[in-house]
């Protein structure tokens, strides 16, 4: 399915929220209030992959530093000194799913991330995705401060903290 990737916009919370409620456990999904914070605090690092004005998949991801986990429901706090991406939510709808959708958005921010001098990247891996960010070259990351390791355990049935080999 071609689709077309655009940055994230407030205009878009209700469809945001509707692939977020497709894609994750009820006590995954975020308020459309935390979305909006987000937007606001890193609004060049949020995308959309759209077809005929259906929002199927969104990305949202800001300038972080390995070893910082974002707390599930908390806001942004793009860093300063930022050595990485965070790519902190990937929802591709089920409807959507094969498309390559997913793929393209994350392809697309590293693309965006690289631009503006970030070589690294870095993710909490929730559910069953672990197969799909190691083949994004994505590979566990386990040393976490006491801090880190707290944010991590937010979220429900354990996370994995992820960071991608290599420069992009």
């Amino acid at each position: 399915m071609p689709c077309l990737i655009r940055p994230c916009l407030p205009a878009d919370l209700s469809a945001v929220l509707a692939v977020q409620a497709e894609c994750y456990i009820p006590a995954m999904n975020e308020p459309g209030e935390v979305m909006l914070a987000r937007l606001a605090s890193a609004p060049a690092f949020a995308w959309v992959a759209e077809e005929a004005g259906e929002v199927g998949a969104y990305l949202m991801t800001y300038p972080s530093r390995i070893g910082k986990v974002t707390p599930l429901g908390a806001d942004f706090s793009p860093a300063a000194d930022a050595d990485c991406l965070y790519v902190h939510d990937l929802a591709v709808s089920p409807r959507w799913r094969g498309s390559g959708a997913g793929v393209r958005l994350v392809n697309h921010a590293l693309q965006e991330a690289a631009r503006r001098g970030l070589q690294q990247a870095a993710l909490v891996c929730v559910q069953a995705a672990g197969p799909f960010w190691e083949k994004l070259d994505f590979a566990d990351f386990s040393v976490l401060t006491a801090d880190a390791q707290a944010a991590l355990a937010t979220y429900p049935g354990g996370g994995r903290y992820m960071v991608r080999r290599g420069a992009y």
